[in-house]
């Protein structure tokens, strides 16, 4: 487990941020609240890593199981998701293409993601909800046109997502995704931030997707078609990259829309995301409430 982990919950009604340890969370917000209100303030004055080491000379305020987690991140400006980035993913499509020129992408909302321990909503319009585990970066410095050789230094932290998708409603529309990608409550982010310290943290991931403890889904980030430099860039090139924003950055083969007959979610599963030097993020499935 990471020695720095910094979250996003909620304690007795009231939104925090916190260090989190073996032993619980020690409470941030009452010691720096001040200067940071939230992690994203946190984040734009590059202080993850001070916090962090601040919170080792305390003891923890709450207990683990007495705090609901929340996505890391509150209210971050761009959501930007990468599409068909590993290469066992891209020969799902039996298209006979080779690997994209271009990484494909689509833009999520804040409201289509809970926290950690939160369960996943399986909506009205569709019993299709599929899982898909990614590992995600956190960016810290603002830039726009920004050279892969300095792409790494604008990352703050990684973290995971389960990045729910309703198969049927991605396929509504010739030319998009957005819709079958953006139901309320139906992907997952956290359970925390890792601070960024070195390009070897990054380099070769193992992550994993397990449903009700079944391995699903296995890969490395070192295998992704276009990797973490490159996506900065390639993002950067269009839109400016400020803190706070989150690249979701592929998931690899194994969705449960790949299997024969598909395997989607249900109420009752639970869903597993695990990274190497990241942790575990973990969610319950529920049906939409009539």
């Amino acid at each position: 487990m990471p020695a720095s982990r910094l979250a996003t919950y909620v304690f007795n009604g009231s939104t925090r941020y916190g260090a989190v340890t073996d032993g619980g969370v020690v409470d941030l917000s009452a010691r720096s609240g001040r200067d940071y209100p939230t992690l994203r303030e946190v984040i734009a004055a590059g202080a993850l890593q001070k916090l962090a080491n601040e919170a080792a000379k305390h003891a923890p305020d709450h207990a683990l199981d007495g705090v609901t987690w929340l996505p890391p991140i509150p209210a971050p400006e761009k959501i930007i998701c990468i599409g068909v980035n590993y290469p066992d993913r891209n020969a799902e499509y039996k298209d006979g293409q080779d690997a994209p020129k271009y990484p494909s992408m689509f833009m999520r909302t804040p409201r289509s993601f809970v926290g950690h321990n939160s369960p996943l909503v399986r909506p009205r319009a569709s019993p299709q909800l599929d899982y898909e585990g990614e590992v995600v970066l956190v960016i810290g410095k603002a830039g726009r046109h920004i050279p892969e050789s300095a792409a790494l230094d604008h990352i703050a932290a990684i973290t995971l997502c389960n990045e729910g998708t309703i198969r049927d409603w991605v396929r509504h529309a010739k030319f998009n995704v957005t819709q079958g990608k953006n139901f309320d409550a139906t992907g997952s982010l956290g359970p925390w931030l890792v601070p960024y310290a070195s390009e070897s943290q990054i380099a070769d991931i193992r992550l994993t997707t397990r449903v009700n403890g079944e391995t699903r889904q296995d890969d490395r980030t070192g295998r992704l078609i276009f990797g973490f430099r490159y996506l900065i860039h390639y993002i950067s090139t269009f839109t400016t990259l400020v803190p706070g924003d989150v690249i979701v950055t592929g998931t690899p083969t194994g969705a449960g829309a790949r299997f024969d007959p598909p395997r989607y979610l249900k109420p009752g599963d639970v869903v597993e995301v695990e990274a190497d030097g990241i942790g575990v993020l973990r969610n319950g499935v529920i049906d939409e409430a009539l």
